[in-house]
């Protein structure tokens, strides 16, 4: 088989267990999810993604910091289960695709800005829906929320591209560009890292994906 082929494969048997991995086998940045505005893009399995991006984002990095280390309060799949009747479901569907069309705009101009902004709101949407799901839950622990104000305290006042995203839980991922690396790293480990449980976080980064052996 081609390695098109074998990389598309390997990322729908993935899916099956996990929709994370199946954004694994590839790097660097991989789509998956069918959206009219990406060429070849699936729900079956990721795809490399096509179109341009802007050198801003070709080394971003990624420290997650590690709030809550246990099992999580739900899993991927029962949230998933939630959205079916979700009274909001509908309309936050539409959002997101709406925000992976302004994403390909932002990729391509290499607009830190806006980018921050589409990503920490889409973080907060999932949690707002998990909040408003029946049942409901709050995944959030009071140090995820003291994480994020300082983030936007220091890029209030350093104006520096730090940011965060969420899983479905408690931990944050603190996101900027690789050249401003310095700062923002020193403002993690003096300021975040205290929030975290027994002081563990994990310094990540742009990779390449798995290796055929």
């Amino acid at each position: 088989m081609s390695q098109e082929y074998f990389n598309k494969k390997a990322s729908f048997l993935a899916r099956l267990g996990s929709g994370s991995a199946s954004r694994s086998i590839e790097g660097d940045l991989i789509v998956w999810g069918k959206h009219n505005a990406i060429e070849g893009s699936s729900d079956l399995f990721g795809i490399k993604y096509p179109d341009e991006v802007h050198d801003n984002f070709k080394n971003y990095n990624d420290t997650i910091l590690l709030v809550d280390k246990g099992e999580k309060q739900v899993s991927s799949s029962v949230g998933h289960n939630l959205m079916h009747n979700h009274p909001f479901a509908k309309t936050r569907f539409k959002q997101a695709e709406e925000n992976i069309t302004k994403l390909k705009a932002i990729l391509k101009s290499g607009d830190l800005e806006a980018f921050i902004a589409l990503i920490e709101s889409e973080a907060l949407t999932l949690h707002a829906m998990m909040m408003t799901s029946m049942p409901y839950f709050i995944l959030m622990k009071p140090n995820t929320l003291e994480i994020i104000n300082k983030i936007w305290s220091f890029r209030k006042e350093t104006g520096l591209h730090i940011s965060f995203t969420l899983d479905a839980g408690a931990n944050v991922h603190v996101l900027y560009p690789e050249n401003e690396t310095e700062e923002i790293y020193n403002f993690i480990k003096t300021e975040l890292v205290a929030y975290c449980q027994n002081g563990h976080y994990i310094c990540d980064q742009i990779g390449f994906g798995a290796q055929k052996l």
